[in-house]
């Protein structure tokens, strides 16, 4: 396969799976701004994650505090 139509198979696949970036590009923070519902569905998750953190440590703490140490 040529390099020409390497890209041209490249730039079909593209433009018929609407592929609009490159998933290694993705890793790393952006300058764009996400849509004001994606930003919502960020934050609820962003604090979901963070509750069930604390109930974890909570847990532990619990855990930990009924424990009796022998002297």
């Amino acid at each position: 396969m040529s390099r020409h139509d390497r890209d041209a198979e490249i730039a079909a696949f593209i433009r018929t799976k609407g592929v609009t970036r490159c998933p290694t590009a993705c890793s790393v923070p952006t300058q764009g701004s996400p849509d004001h519902a994606d930003q919502a569905a960020l934050e609820q998750y962003a604090l979901a994650r963070d509750e069930l953190a604390r109930s974890k440590i909570a847990t532990r703490w619990q855990v930990f505090g009924s424990l009796r140490f022998r002297n």
